[in-house]
């Protein structure tokens, strides 16, 4: 059972157009990395894709994809429902990602916590040259 103060704030969660996907977004205009698509129609709905080049990117949530680096605690109530429903993201985003790279596609992943002020440009100074090579693009400086 869930509070309905937990209710309301899960129902205004965002699927897409979040801020850190609007973040990344800007930055490859920048860069001059365009011509991408979103939520594009293919395993797991990337936030970001260039179906041509078949390059896809996750902007991901630290709290409800589990992050890594973060080690964020777990709710205190309900916590076996939470643990259930975290262990299914999980195990969800390995399968999207295994089952486009069996399709031939380059998946990268972006996490909330390295869109922060103090990572993002050692976040992007890694991603987009990465990006520009896989697509064949000249990176804009500026």
């Amino acid at each position: 059972m869930t509070t309905e103060a937990t209710r309301h704030v899960m129902q205004a969660n965002k699927r897409k157009d979040t801020g850190p996907e609007m973040l990344v977004r800007r930055c490859l205009r920048e860069a001059g990395l365009t011509g991408y698509r979103l939520d594009w129609k293919v395993t797991g709905h990337p936030d970001i894709c260039w179906p041509g080049k078949k390059v896809a990117l996750f902007v991901n949530g630290c709290f409800w994809h589990r992050c890594p680096n973060c080690a964020l605690p777990l709710p205190k109530s309900n916590t076996q429902y939470w643990v259930e429903k975290f262990d299914r993201n999980v195990a969800r985003d390995k399968r999207v990602r295994e089952s486009l790279e069996a399709d031939g596609w380059t998946v990268h992943v972006i996490w909330e916590c390295d869109l922060k002020k103090d990572r993002l440009d050692a976040t992007l100074d890694e991603l987009l040259p990465v990006l520009a090579k896989e697509l064949g693009k000249d990176l804009l400086t500026g």
